[in-house]
């Protein structure tokens, strides 16, 4: 077999460029060297196993591992590769055939050099596939690693990049759409609950939509979608994340991303807090809650407002102060008359009127003032919270 080796790499090189014309160019490129090297080593190798059972095999395993990277960095299938192997063992069989009836061997032995043969090619196969796939998940590996990068850039986490936000993103082949929505994704539900959110049962979860950047194992994770929050894309993240509460920010020009992001992280703290009811499934829509995370952005000015406002009320106990406190929020968002007001407060029409003087008593004339209106509603819409029961 040794003697017909040099002859016979000739034989499939030329073949494999005849048969499958891709590799023309790589026969005759600057990787020429390793494809021929390669082939001649898959070659040796079969000999040296037929000649030496258990001969080392490392140098072809790494040879056809290569061979499959190399082919992942290239963006083509494995396809093309796995028809070169089969073209070398049908031109080796051929050869093998053709010294048996030199040497007069036996039907039989052609027959066992030949199971031996695709066995050996299933070999090189199985290697190249290795290279391959383990290519490919380093690249995939990589893409992730610069889709975060490119996440942190798109919401502030990053300063003074290397490269341009438009040129990462073109590279990724994300391009910088003309909005974007963050979303901020709260902790994993406990063990003790029941996860049925969207969960689907036991089966695998479905992965998240590919176009989405996300950032997932950090300390705070967070979602960017390319345009708005659908219907359609919040049920897959629904399905997706089952049982984790969600904060939706606003959808917004990418350049105002960090803006949105900071709301929906306050969003999320709100109604871990009770001062925001998420919908049944969990999330937390901003839009829905702008005035609230306005009167939440500065908390400590608020409290300082609310002790101006609600000053006439002070000398009272803590349950007068509460029902006044009530009855004046119901007339402010209302305007209703007091039977209106009662049926909110499930209390008597004449309670709201005693209460209504009560509270013109200790306000005054700033029960007319609209700016004072307007001062006094702001401080009870924060009280107000709609976890209460009564709200």
């Amino acid at each position: 077999m040794r003697p017909e080796i040099p002859s016979l790499v000739e034989e499939i090189w030329a073949e494999i460029v005849r048969v499958i014309p891709s590799y023309a160019q790589i026969f005759n490129g600057p990787n020429a060297e390793l494809a021929r090297v390669g082939l001649e080593q898959n070659l040796a190798t079969f000999v040296e196993q037929v000649a030496t059972p258990g001969a080392d095999t490392s140098l072809r395993d790494e040879m056809c591992r290569a061979f499959g990277r190399l082919e992942a960095e290239s963006g083509r299938s494995l396809d093309s590769l796995q028809e070169t192997y089969r073209v070398g063992a049908r031109l080796a069989l051929r050869r093998a055939r053709k010294v048996g009836r030199r040497f007069n061997l036996s039907p039989a032995v052609i027959l066992t050099f030949a199971d031996a043969l695709f066995a050996y090619t299933g070999e090189l196969s199985a290697l190249s596939r290795e290279g391959y796939l383990s290519a490919l998940a380093e690249r995939r590996q990589h893409d992730d690693q610069r889709r975060v990068r490119l996440l942190r850039l798109l919401l502030g986490a990053s300063a003074n990049p290397s490269v341009p936000v438009a040129e990462l993103g073109e590279q990724l082949g994300w391009p910088i759409p003309p909005e974007v929505t963050p979303v901020v994704v709260g902790p994993e539900p406990s063990a003790g609950g029941d996860g049925s959110r969207g969960a689907g049962g036991n089966g695998p979860r479905p992965a998240l939509d590919p176009d989405i950047l996300t950032e997932l194992d950090g300390s705070e994770p967070r979602l960017l979608l390319p345009g708005p929050m659908t219907g359609e894309r919040r049920t897959a993240l629904l399905a997706a994340l089952p049982g984790r509460p969600l904060a939706v920010g606003l959808t917004v020009p990418a350049a105002e991303a960090p803006d949105s992001l900071r709301w929906a992280r306050q969003a999320l703290a709100l109604a871990a807090s009770g001062a925001i009811a998420p919908d049944q499934d969990g999330v937390v829509h901003c839009e829905q809650h702008l005035v609230t995370l306005w009167l939440h952005s500065a908390p400590t000015l608020v409290d300082q407002l609310a002790r101006r406002q609600l000053e006439p009320l002070a000398g009272l106990t803590p349950l007068q102060r509460e029902r006044l406190i009530e009855t004046l929020h119901s007339w402010l968002t209302t305007r209703g008359t007091a039977a209106r007001i009662a049926e909110e407060l499930s209390v008597h029409p004449q309670t709201v009127r005693y209460r209504m003087r009560l509270l013109e008593q200790a306000f005054g004339d700033r029960l007319d003032d609209p700016d004072q209106q307007f001062a006094t509603e702001i401080v009870l819409r924060r009280l107000h919270r709609p976890s209460d029961p009564e709200a």
